[in-house]
């Protein structure tokens, strides 16, 4: 099977394609140009559409590629995205080719509804997961972020990341402010860095990065806890604790 691929909207949006034997997925087209460009130059026409979750920059080229291809559009059952006529459920499979098949995952906390797809070794999970870093809490809460991260972080450590946007580098540079002494972190930013300088996307990332490296599922360490203890100025007993208070001294800056 090929790899993804990305397709840049907006100043940092990844529309991600999800090639497969006589099928295309496409996940949160935020914007259609891109999309349609690459189908037109291609001359393919898609198989579905995925959508994780209802903010704008993922649904609003929904309606131009409908306008063009007879499409189902899997997502959330939301009202707020009308655009979706087969909405799912957590445990639900959506069938994008014969040979692939993906896994619908309820990973509330972004946004109340928030759903992400996993499957091939693959987790397309939105704006919950980035590389480096988590989404802030809209409608959702603290609580449930936490415990979306938390079970995204027991998925298969070789699990390819596909999340939705180019935050990587700024997302280490907190994450650095967090845990200063982390070597593999050090490691990667210079990795990441080569990577934009060539123009390249840092993504997909993995599991097992992000366990390493990313400070929202690293909440269960000292060195995590201290640093957020220190930003607080108050002891923090839990993990989820300490996470709320990364969340919020990340949404400070």
């Amino acid at each position: 099977m090929q790899q993804p691929i990305p397709l840049s909207a907006y100043c940092d949006n990844y529309i991600w394609v999800i090639p497969a034997r006589e099928a295309l997925a496409i996940v949160d087209p935020g914007d259609a140009v891109p999309v349609i460009n690459f189908l037109e130059d291609r001359r393919i026409v898609p198989s579905a559409i995925l959508i994780t979750h209802h903010h704008y920059d993922h649904v609003d080229g929904l309606d131009g590629l409908l306008a063009r291809y007879r499409v189902p559009v899997y997502g959330p059952t939301s009202s707020r995205i009308p655009a979706i006529d087969r909405p799912v459920v957590d445990g639900d499979t959506v069938e994008v080719s014969p040979e692939m098949h993906l896994t619908v995952l309820e990973v509330p906390g972004h946004t109340r509804d928030h759903i992400a797809y996993y499957g091939g070794g693959m987790l397309f999970c939105g704006d919950t997961l980035f590389a480096g870093g988590c989404g802030r809490v809209f409608d959702g809460n603290i609580r449930d972020l936490y415990r979306s991260l938390s079970r995204l972080a027991k998925l298969p450590e070789e699990t390819r990341i596909f999340c939705a946007h180019e935050y990587t580098l700024a997302n280490l540079g907190f994450a650095q402010r967090v845990e200063p002494g982390n070597a593999a972190l050090a490691q990667r930013i210079e990795e990441c860095r080569r990577l934009r300088e060539h123009g390249r996307p840092t993504l997909p990332s993995t599991i097992g990065m992000e366990k390493r490296t990313n400070p929202f599922l690293r909440c269960d360490l000292a060195a995590i806890r201290e640093s957020a203890e220190q930003f607080c100025d108050r002891r923090l007993t839990t993990p989820q604790e300490v996470f709320t208070a990364v969340r919020f001294w990340k949404d400070t800056l």
